[in-house]
């Protein structure tokens, strides 16, 4: 998968994931969310470079769509854009904060030492978390993905929405969800209240070397 270790798959918790594995006590806990039609396996470079006291969490969608495919919602594209099932959404919304708050009693990681990030869907998912549940974790980042406006009713009030920070990476020629969504995912956070960083890359749908570099500064000095 890449230099580091990796467990094997534990299905014992909310969701199934893979840890680093690592003898040093956590102080630091990353969970990383694939998109459609990948699986945890796929963001294991994001977390390869971090310290051996971020525990980074790979999890896996609960829904499989073939052999190493799963997703946490189904998601169809139409002229209209996507449209996902709310329903499978929010079942994964409230399985991922389950899982969040069972990490962080299992290894003894408070939330204001919690990152959620995720691509494409897995954005989705991150940014469902924080902004309905921010008192599960310091910061979110958004990587190629949005914010589901279906959330609005459950989003958090300003008072609980100011102790969380959040990062947004887009592509400026993403084909699939459109920079259009960072445009929107900008003006919701601002909007919000939620201190946040928005940056924008050539290329299409994906994490550009670039993009993986800005992440990891913002989420070393949100979490120094």
């Amino acid at each position: 998968m890449n230099t580091i270790a990796w467990s094997a798959l534990r299905t014992d918790l909310s969701l199934p994931f893979r840890t680093t594995a690592s003898s040093a006590p956590a102080r630091r806990l990353l969970v990383l969310l694939h998109g459609v039609g990948g699986n945890e396996t796929n963001l294991a470079p994001l977390g390869a470079t971090l310290a051996d006291d971020t525990r980074v969490i790979l999890a896996r969608g609960p829904l499989t769509l073939g052999p190493g495919q799963h997703a946490f919602f189904q998601v169809s594209f139409g002229p209209q854009g996507p449209r996902p099932d709310l329903a499978a959404a929010e079942r994964s919304r409230q399985q991922l904060a389950a899982l969040i708050a069972e990490l962080q009693a299992e290894y003894a990681v408070a939330p204001s030492h919690t990152v959620v990030a995720g691509f494409s869907q897995g954005g989705i998912m991150s940014a469902s978390i924080g902004l309905t549940r921010p008192e599960l974790v310091k910061g979110f980042a958004i990587l190629s993905g949005r914010i589901l406006p279906e959330i609005a009713p459950q989003v958090a009030d300003r008072a609980a929405l100011a102790a969380v920070r959040g990062f947004i990476g887009h592509g400026r020629d993403d084909t699939k969800l459109t920079v259009d969504w960072a445009h929107r995912a900008d003006a919701w956070l601002t909007e919000l209240g939620v201190e946040h960083e928005t940056h924008l890359y050539p290329g299409d749908h994906g994490i550009p070397p670039a993009m993986q570099d800005d992440f990891l500064v913002w989420l070393r000095r949100l979490l120094a």
